[in-house]
């Protein structure tokens, strides 16, 4: 057992008992836990504001190997209020933190995945374009399920411009010379794995504002959906609600986002 201090960010939270609560909490010195909080439901208790859904906070507490750790105060609350407040992004931000908890397991330490958790969190709280920064962690984050797809060049030539197809034969991209090579290659948009290559490589700091066209998102969400299908293989109740929403959105005639990314490789990637 470790009693001290970390940052982390909250991942979920549910009752336990009548006035208690159990918190998991993405951490950054021990990686994910999850936390007994006695009397969390305790009028006034203050620690209350720390452990709200999309929150950020220094947490004070008993940090355990094995078994549940507890939460004895914390500090430095920060919520991401936007994302608290909006049900879209709100619905991203939730899908985000779901897919971390299933991509590593609890008490992995992972510092760069937590500090890009936060990345994507605070850019989602800027009300940049959820779905561009949804899709920049899901492929950034198949590293952390064990798929590392060659995105750089074309895996028969080392070709790395012109038009691009996914070959799970290959385990990467085919440039269009080589298509011929797969006949059950993806076929999918060359457009589209142009900005998921984009999307395997690029900093979030280099997102700044270049629009990316409703159909061409169309196009990367169904590719990425592929993707993961083959080889990864969830189905999380967030992600349905995400695929829900579009009719929503349509029928609210809610503003679209738009998030520009600077289109150039980025070697400097959290992955």
């Amino acid at each position: 057992m470790t009693v001290g201090e970390t940052k982390g960010i909250i991942l979920f939270t549910k009752d336990y008992k009548e006035k208690d609560k159990l918190v998991k909490i993405f951490t950054e010195s021990f990686g994910k836990l999850m936390f007994f909080v006695k009397g969390a439901h305790r009028k006034n208790n203050p620690i209350a504001p720390a452990i709200l859904p999309f929150t950020e906070a220094v947490f004070i507490g008993d940090f355990k190997e094995d078994g549940l750790s507890f939460l004895n105060g914390s500090k430095e609350v920060y919520p991401f209020r936007v994302i608290q407040a909006d049900i879209f992004v709100n619905a991203y931000a939730t899908y985000i933190l779901n897919l971390v908890d299933a991509a590593i397991e609890d008490r992995t330490y992972d510092p760069n995945l937590y500090h890009f958790v936060k990345q994507a969190l605070t850019l989602l709280n800027e009300n940049k374009d959820p779905e561009i920064i949804t899709n920049i962690f899901e492929i950034q984050l198949l590293n952390r399920f064990g798929i590392t797809p060659l995105w750089s060049h074309c895996a028969v030539c080392g070709e790395s411009h012109g038009k691009f197809d996914y070959s799970s034969k290959y385990s990467g991209v085919l440039c269009e010379r080589h298509w011929h090579l797969d006949n059950h290659r993806y076929h999918a948009d060359p457009v589209a794995i142009h900005f998921i290559r984009l999307f395997s490589a690029i900093s979030y700091d280099k997102v700044q504002d270049i629009s990316v066209k409703p159909e061409t998102k169309t196009a990367i969400r169904l590719t990425i959906d592929e993707l993961y299908e083959e080889y990864v293989g969830i189905h999380l109740k967030s992600k349905k609600f995400i695929d829900q929403m579009q009719s929503w959105e349509n029928t609210l005639k809610l503003p679209k986002r738009e998030t520009k990314i600077d289109d150039e490789k980025d070697s400097n990637s959290q992955k």
